[in-house]
């Protein structure tokens, strides 16, 4: 007869090899290694961002293997270059086109602040006309920092709760920006 000792299974681990988790959890986590980018480059953040999908950098290796050029199938939004007020109104365009949830990333000081431009001409940042979740220094940021932002962006996907889209205050951001 051999010595059969019962071991109470740690918390978390319930039946047979399955760990109980909350759908808040699982979804997140799907959702941050399958974003969509839709890249919306217009000057030499563009480049920059070229080279983070190339062969050095290879920003498939983070989840964001296809890149979408279809606002409708995309999930985030990464803005990168100069944006003119003749521009906004387009870009602010393609933003509603994309589906729920979806998330946004300037990339660079221009998209980010107006950049060097300080003119009538040039939107002083995009979040004047569409709500941004993660700012990416630099004139050009490097490919790293680029890797560095769609990061932050997955971490924010992942800890992003299922309700958050429907809350007063995700509404209320909305609104400010002139969006039902």
């Amino acid at each position: 007869m051999s010595d059969v000792q019962i071991v109470n299974a740690p918390p978390g681990v319930e039946g047979s090899g399955f760990f109980a988790t909350s759908l808040d959890k699982a979804i997140g986590l799907a959702r941050s290694h399958s974003l969509w980018p839709l890249p919306f480059a217009t000057s030499c953040c563009g480049i920059e961002f070229m080279a983070t999908m190339g062969s050095n950098y290879d920003l498939s290796r983070f989840g964001a293997e296809r890149l979408s050029f279809s606002p409708r199938q995309a999930d985030l939004l990464m803005v990168m270059g100069t944006i003119s007020k003749k521009m906004a109104p387009v870009l602010r365009q393609v933003y509603l086109q994309m589906a729920e949830p979806r998330w946004v990333m300037a990339v660079g000081a221009c998209a980010s602040s107006g950049g060097i431009f300080d003119t009538y001409s040039v939107l002083q940042g995009i979040d004047e006309i569409i709500p941004v979740d993660v700012y990416v220094p630099g004139c050009p940021p490097r490919p790293e920092g680029i890797i560095d932002g769609f990061m932050n962006i997955q971490k924010l996907v992942q800890t992003e709760s299922l309700r958050r889209r429907d809350s007063p205050e995700y509404t209320k951001l909305l609104a400010q920006y002139g969006i039902q």
